[in-house]
């Protein structure tokens, strides 16, 4: 028996590892215990997620409903299938800087603490599984903001020729900038899982993701970019447009798209790599352009309230190089771009967000 246990395995990343694992044969132990539900409320709980799984996946899926700042529970897990653990895919976390800055010692425990769990977990019962962590960009603090940007009539742009014009790289630095709350926390996580796969042997990577999207996402105001301002357009919400005009820019990339990168590094596990992972140049949108996508696709004009300042750490312009991960795993490629991305998104939900007719 080969399993992979997923961490957070209801939301928008992990219930899409969950159903891509269990179609490559292995039996899938999900851990999530719907903390989407306290950030955010009920409107953002992932147990309908949990509960779909459980029945399109049937015996192919064990879900544990298991906090990971629990120890004893995390390990009862991990010592249930011992060496038969063939990957660990740790998506769980506090996602959003807003809610990291109500209530610190929370993030921290989540992002830093709860990886700290996973990782000596997979030290201590299954060594030789690759461990794959969820990261942000938003590690880097706010370095995006100082580069050169200039501006157009619906986004910012970096100068021409830029050295980062095709995508930031991992070569930014992540030192004397401001992170947010959560940033912080999920450096400490990022550093974390770099030292157990240097300093122990483990074999680990940190996917430092972009937005990451899909018609798996409990949108919610303070989590969930794309499929928010999808959300907003269908239940005739007001959205709310905050900062720098409303043109600061996104890569997006699909679901699908990143736990097929996962895959790659199951196949081909490396220790202590490091690699952004987003849309690219591929698939990216400043938040006016999406708005306008959102409305076209789904025939409503949306309602927006312009807020003039941004949010402490929020980036201006983000587009990620994933030159690094293609030259390792030249397999891999991108399928989703931005409009095919929304058209999903207002398909997969029509029967949650549209009003009854």
């Amino acid at each position: 028996m080969s399993v992979a246990v997923v961490t957070g395995s209801a939301g928008l990343i992990g219930s899409e590892a969950v159903r891509h694992f269990a179609r490559l044969g292995l039996d899938v132990v999900g851990i999530d215990n719907d903390m989407r539900a306290r950030f955010f409320g009920r409107e953002a709980s992932t147990s309908w997620n949990a509960e779909r799984l459980s029945a399109d996946l049937g015996s192919a899926y064990a879900h544990h409903d298991v906090d990971i700042r629990d120890r004893d529970a995390l390990a009862s897990v991990f010592r249930k299938y011992g060496r038969d653990i063939a990957v660990v895919i740790h998506t769980a976390a506090q996602p959003s800087h807003d809610w990291a800055a109500r209530d610190p010692y929370m993030d921290f425990d989540i992002n830093a603490g709860g990886t700290l769990n996973v990782l000596q977990n997979v030290r201590e019962h299954c060594i030789d599984a690759p461990l794959i962590h969820c990261s942000t960009n938003k590690v880097y603090g706010d370095h995006p903001n100082s580069l050169p940007m200039v501006e157009e009539e619906t986004r910012w742009e970096i100068a021409p020729g830029h050295r980062y014009a095709a995508g930031i790289t991992e070569d930014m630095s992540i030192d004397t900038c401001l992170h947010s709350v959560f940033g912080a926390s999920k450096v400490a996580a990022d550093i974390m899982v770099q030292e157990y796969g240097r300093y122990f042997g483990l074999r680990t990577a940190c996917f430092r993701g972009g937005t990451l999207t899909g018609p798996g996402h409990s949108a919610t105001e303070l989590h969930g970019f794309l499929a928010y301002v999808m959300r907003c357009a269908m239940e005739r919400r007001t959205y709310k447009l905050i900062g720098y005009k409303g043109k600061q820019v996104r890569d997006a990339i699909h679901s699908h798209d990143v736990v097929s990168a996962f895959e790659a590094f199951f196949r081909n596990p490396r220790s202590g790599e490091v690699y952004n992972l987003g849309g690219g140049r591929h698939s990216n949108a400043s938040n006016l352009e999406a708005i306008a996508l959102a409305e076209k696709i789904s025939g409503n004009e949306m309602h927006v309230e312009h807020v003039d300042t941004p949010r402490t750490g929020d980036h201006i312009w983000w587009i990620s190089s994933n030159a690094r991960f293609e030259e390792h795993y030249p397999e891999w490629q991108l399928t989703y771009d931005v409009p095919l991305i929304l058209n999903e998104i207002y398909e997969a939900n029509a029967d949650r967000w549209l009003p009854a007719r």
